[in-house]
C-alpha cells in the first residue's frame, strides 16, 4: 500500500486536544499494520511548540500561516486539500471535536475523496479499509469498507487512550508553506466562553449520575449525599438538565461532557445512545435502575435493579460508615 497516514492535529487555545491524542494512537496501530509512515498535520500560526508533544508520529507537518490562526474550517480545509494534493497520503484521520465539524463538511468535498464518519475503529483489508462506526447516535453498528485513498475518516472521542497517544520524543518537524488567500466568507469574530461551573465534572474521580428515574428534583438530595459521602460530584443526563435540576454544566453525554471517573454511579438513567457515549470509559460503572431491561446494564460493571433513591441511600450510608 502507497500513501502514509496523516492525522490532523486538533487544538484550541493553545492546547492539543485528548482526540488528537486518541486518534495518534489509533493512527501508529494503523500506520504499523501497512508498513508506512504516520504523520501529524498541524494547521495553525506560531504555535510550533504543539508539536514537542506528538512525538509518537513520525514527523509532524506544520503548516504555519496567518489565515490559519483561528482554525476555521474554510481555511484550513484549503490547507490540508492543497498538502494532500502533493503528499498523497492513503488516510487522513481526524478527531471528531466541537473545533473540528466545519473542517469535517469541507474537506472530503474539496479532496473528491472518500468520506467515513464516526469511526471507532480502523484496519486495512486486503488492501481496502475497513472501519467500524457507529451510526444514529450509537443505536448501529456497521462495518464501512471505503474506496482507494485519499480516504477521510473521522474518529469518535474514545477510540484509543489518550495516555497511548502521548510521547516524550521529540518528533522529526518539517515546516511546510502553503498558498493560501485570506478571501474566506466565514471569520471568527470573538469566541464567548460559557459560565464557569461550580465544579468541572471531567475532573472528578467520582461521580453520581441522575436521570428522570430519580422522579423529582428533590431527591437530588439523595444523590448529593452520596457524592458528598464519595468525596466526587453531582452530574445528570440530559432530560434532568432540561428540567433545570441541575445547570448545564453538569450534563454528562453527547450534548454534554465526556467524563471517565474511576466510579460512576448512574440512578435512575436508562443508558439511551447519546449518554453512554458520554461515560462509556469510566473505569468502574454501577447502575441502578427498577427496569431489568433498561440499556444502562449493558455496559455496566454492576447493576442493581430497584428503586433509584433507594439503593443512593443506603450505599450513602453504607459508604459513611466504612469511612467512620
Amino acid at each position: 500500500m502507497t500513501g502514509n497516514v496523516w492525522v490532523v492535529a486538533d487544538h484550541w487555545k493553545g492546547s492539543v486536544s485528548e482526540g488528537t491524542y486518541e486518534v495518534l494512537a489509533l493512527g501508529r496501530d494503523l500506520a504499523d499494520s501497512v508498513g508506512v509512515r504516520l504523520e501529524v498535520v498541524l494547521p495553525g500560526h506560531g504555535i510550533r511548540g504543539l508539536t514537542e508533544s506528538l512525538g509518537l508520529a513520525d514527523a509532524v507537518l506544520y503548516v504555519d500561516h496567518p489565515v490559519l490562526a483561528d482554525g476555521t474550517g474554510e481555511h484550513t480545509s484549503r490547507a490540508l486539500a492543497a498538502l494532500a494534493a502533493d503528499r498523497t497520503p492513503a488516510f487522513i484521520l481526524v478527531p471528531i471535536t466541537n473545533v473540528s465539524w466545519d473542517l469535517l463538511g469541507l474537506l472530503p468535498g474539496r479532496l473528491d475523496a472518500p468520506f467515513v464518519n464516526f469511526c471507532r475503529d480502523i484496519e486495512v483489508v486486503d488492501d481496502a479499509v475497513q472501519a467500524s462506526c457507529l451510526l444514529y447516535g450509537g443505536k448501529m453498528a456497521v462495518t464501512v469498507v471505503a474506496g482507494s485513498g485519499p480516504v477521510v475518516l473521522a474518529v469518535l472521542p474514545g477510540a484509543r487512550s489518550p495516555d497511548a497517544g502521548r510521547s516524550t520524543t521529540t518528533p522529526t518537524v518539517e515546516a511546510v508553506s502553503v498558498d493560501l488567500a485570506d478571501d474566506s466568507r466565514v471569520r471568527l469574530l470573538e469566541f464567548e466562553e460559557p459560565e464557569a461551573g461550580d465544579v468541572d465534572i471531567t475532573q472528578q474521580d467520582v461521580l453520581v449520575a441522575v436521570g428522570r428515574g430519580i422522579s423529582n428534583e428533590a431527591n437530588l438530595e439523595v444523590a448529593d449525599e452520596l457524592a458528598d459521602a464519595f468525596g466526587g460530584a453531582v452530574c445528570g443526563s440530559r432530560p434532568v438538565i432540561d428540567q433545570g435540576w441541575l445547570p448545564l454544566m453538569r450534563q454528562v453525554g453527547k450534548s454534554g461532557a465526556t467524563v471517565k471517573p474511576r466510579l460512576y454511579v448512574a440512578a435512575g438513567i436508562s443508558g439511551a445512545p447519546e449518554h453512554v457515549e458520554g461515560m462509556r470509559d469510566a473505569e468502574m460503572i454501577v447502575a441502578v435502575n427498577t427496569d431489568a431491561d433498561a440499556p444502562i446494564f449493558s455496559v455496566a460493571d454492576y447493576g442493581i435493579v430497584d428503586d433509584a433513591t433507594d439503593v443512593l441511600e443506603a450505599l450513602a450510608e453504607a459508604v459513611r460508615k466504612r469511612k467512620g
